[in-house]
């Protein structure tokens, strides 16, 4: 390793590389293996027909190895000497053309076996796979193929956001082909090789959504402890639940973030059966990649700027056209549409709506330590 390396491990930096990060080249090169036998034999007939020409013949080497070229594969007859050969030379070119016959039918013969009755194909493709995931950066790692699974990466491709699919069906190819995942890895996700596959490392998060409590147990484990070891900073961990128990027992295993979609479901129905146009606002501005308004968190720090400032003080319509439609503070209660008065606290977060371009420049304004002069 060098200590170029060493430093960036050290100080907890982002090493990248466009290299797998799990090489696939030693199996391929063990199925590969069989042809070295028929390889080797034609290179034994070539050296022999050589020096047995240069002896009988008198050739050069240059000629010995011409001769013995088309001899063994057959192809011509004529070019040179083979009208003068002495007969010691016909009877050794009649055994090197039955010789050399015999060893391409020979390496045909293993070449098409190793490519049909082998999985060298798949690997082949797999290991292209691989040097395309080695590129992705900042990446989610998408695991256990569902009709969830599918919709995330539905919204994945719409806002262009990179992905991996992971999944050990022996069929993944032909999903990955229905859905149109661009990158996938047929592994067990909480295996290592899988984390290796993905190209976990340079990733930003894990996104585990198995309708089996235990799969999404053992992912979030093994992450966490695959996290430990590069010493790196913590994943961003997405899992899903059916119960509220389970959803408890996620995020004290470590996920960021449990969803339960059947929580989700019964909240969408009924604010669909209280106000039946909230699911065409809901559609229109926050659920389309090119929506004018989107809404989200932004956590004020201590130093910020706009810390024990009023709301009506900072005037964020007018200058940044965003909207501030609630506060949580530091201890965890909520204040819904804040008045003018309210003064912002440190550690609070702020609920905003707005257009994706207010947002953007909100979030890297609003905590700076010292207020910029646009504001």
């Amino acid at each position: 390793m060098s200590i170029f390396i060493k430093l960036k491990k050290y100080f907890k930096w982002e090493y990248n590389s466009n290299i797998p990060q799990y090489d696939l080249n030693p199996i391929i090169y063990s199925k590969l293996k069989p042809i070295r036998s028929p390889l080797i034999l034609i290179q034994i007939l070539m050296m022999v027909g050589t020096l047995a020409y240069v002896y009988l013949e008198d050739y050069t080497i240059m000629q010995a190895i011409f001769q013995t070229s088309y001899t063994i594969t057959n192809t011509g007859f004529g070019a040179l000497n083979e009208s003068n050969f002495k007969n010691e030379t016909i009877l050794f070119t009649v055994f090197l053309m039955l010789a050399g016959f015999m060893s391409l039918i020979f390496a045909v013969g293993v070449v098409i076996d190793v490519f049909t009755n082998g999985n060298l194909r798949e690997l082949l493709r797999e290991r292209r796979m691989l040097y395309k995931i080695a590129r992705l950066r900042r990446h989610f790692v998408l695991c256990y193929h569902n009709e969830y699974t599918a919709q995330v990466a539905k919204q994945f491709r719409e806002n262009q956001i990179p992905f991996v699919v992971v999944d050990s069906s022996d069929d993944i190819e032909a999903i990955a082909k229905e859905h149109g995942y661009p990158y996938f890895v047929k592994e067990e996700p909480y295996k290592e090789e899988a984390f290796l596959k993905s190209h976990l490392s340079s990733a930003k998060g894990v996104i585990t959504l198995s309708k089996n409590i235990s799969d999404n147990i053992t992912l979030i484990a093994s992450v966490r402890l695959y996290e430990k070891e590069l010493e790196r900073n913590p994943y961003l961990i997405i899992a899903n639940a059916e119960t509220h128990n389970e959803k408890v027992r996620l995020k004290k295993l470590g996920a960021n973030k449990v969803v339960a979609p059947p929580s989700l479901m019964a909240k969408r129905v009924s604010a669909m059966a209280i106000s039946p146009d909230m699911e065409n606002i809901l559609d229109e501005f926050l659920y389309k990649k090119d929506s004018p308004i989107t809404m989200e968190d932004l956590l004020i720090k201590e130093n910020s700027w706009i810390v024990g400032k009023e709301l009506r003080e900072l005037n964020l319509r007018d200058t940044l056209r965003i909207s501030i439609i609630g506060i949580t503070e530091s201890s965890g209660a909520f204040v819904q549409l804040p008045n003018g008065d309210k003064v912002i606290n440190k550690n609070s977060k702020l609920l905003i709506v707005g257009s994706q371009k207010g947002l953007f420049k909100a979030k890297r304004v609003l905590n700076l330590t010292n207020q910029p002069k646009e504001l």
